[in-house]
């Protein structure tokens, strides 16, 4: 009778998930389509920063659900993204905008134009709308080069990239323009999401390239001296969900999402080489500017909030994401 009564008053929900050609955007609106009985309304731009056959391929497969409706829109098309607002939205996940660290050294203005003023057409849509519930990607590059672990949301942030600056300058701009009104606004700072259908330039899906074309170069930044808190895609997805079901008792909130153990990536690498009989070409070189040598987020508020206890074991998850490369190498290469 629960499954049926919640299927009933939740089956008419519209929810707008941006960026839904990306990588978290894309895993996000099938976690959804799967799990769900909602309208899923898809935006993305599907710039060339990374390749957009990569792209067309995740829409490709969304588009099997007959509640999922795709609009190519860029968020600083205020005309579009104005008339996008007036299809009573319920729910709104952003996670559209221009990604990656290093990229922003070479291209500050990209960031500046999708992570501030693409971003503030849609909470101002979202204001203007009344629309109750609205999550957007934050980043753990906002808490900058740490040297206390594990990182908690109310440490202190202290971004060294564009990037990062724009995250923190998102979470500010919620926090400033939502005051005192009642909708309910949640940051997620992810840390080193990978998994099945993740994004080529990041590091595992280049190591996995690097493998499958032997002409390749695998480069090894900082000698392989880097922790990151690797963070699998199906875990954010559960996350999500369950606080998007959950009773939102703030106007404005902060949740790290990390799976809260920290791994050197020469282990990862190890871990993937475990799936393959071929090892790539290897360039070790050193610390390049804009990164961070390690990233570790503690996950406690984010698990109480939700009632999330259990994380896929690291090993596991590469198994999956390598078992799922080898069967798609070729929208890769």
């Amino acid at each position: 009778y629960h499954n049926f009564y919640y299927s009933k008053i939740m089956k008419n929900k519209k929810i707008l998930i941006t960026g839904s050609a990306g990588f978290i955007g894309f895993n996000f609106a099938k976690h959804l389509l799967r799990k769900t009985r909602h309208q899923v309304i898809g935006i993305d731009n599907l710039n060339d920063y990374y390749s957009i056959k990569i792209k067309k391929e995740r829409l490709r497969d969304l588009s099997n659900f007959k509640r999922f409706k795709f609009f190519k829109i860029d968020l600083n098309n205020k005309v579009k993204i104005d008339k996008l607002f007036q299809k009573k939205i319920d729910i709104v996940f952003h996670f559209a905008a221009q990604a990656g660290v290093r990229y922003s050294l070479k291209n500050p203005r990209a960031y500046i134009d999708s992570n501030l003023g693409g971003f503030f057409n849609i909470i101002e849509n979202i204001k203007k709308h009344k629309i109750k519930k609205f999550f957007y990607a934050s980043s753990s590059s906002v808490y900058g080069d740490s040297k206390k672990f594990p990182l908690k949301e109310i440490d202190k942030i202290n971004p060294r990239n564009i990037y990062g600056l724009t995250k923190k300058t998102n979470e500010e701009m919620v926090e400033v323009f939502f005051k005192n009104i009642d909708i309910n606004c949640f940051g997620l700072r992810f840390f080193t999401v990978f998994g099945e259908w993740g994004r080529p330039d990041m590091l595992i899906f280049q190591y996995l390239q690097s493998i499958f074309n032997p002409k390749k170069i695998f480069y090894l930044n900082n000698f392989g001296n880097h922790t990151r808190d690797f963070t699998y895609i199906q875990d954010v997805c559960d996350v999500m969900y369950r606080l998007m079901n959950k009773k939102l008792p703030k106007h404005h909130d902060i949740f790290n999402i990390c799976s809260n153990k920290p791994i050197k990536i020469t282990s990862v690498l190890k871990y993937i080489d475990s799936n393959f009989f071929i090892k790539p070409k290897i360039k070790k070189r050193k610390f390049q500017l804009a990164d961070v040598k390690k990233t570790h987020g503690q996950n406690k508020k984010i698990n109480r909030f939700v009632n999330k206890n259990k994380f896929f074991h690291v090993i596991n998850a590469i198994d999956n994401t390598c078992n799922w490369y080898k069967n798609n190498w070729k929208i890769y290469n």
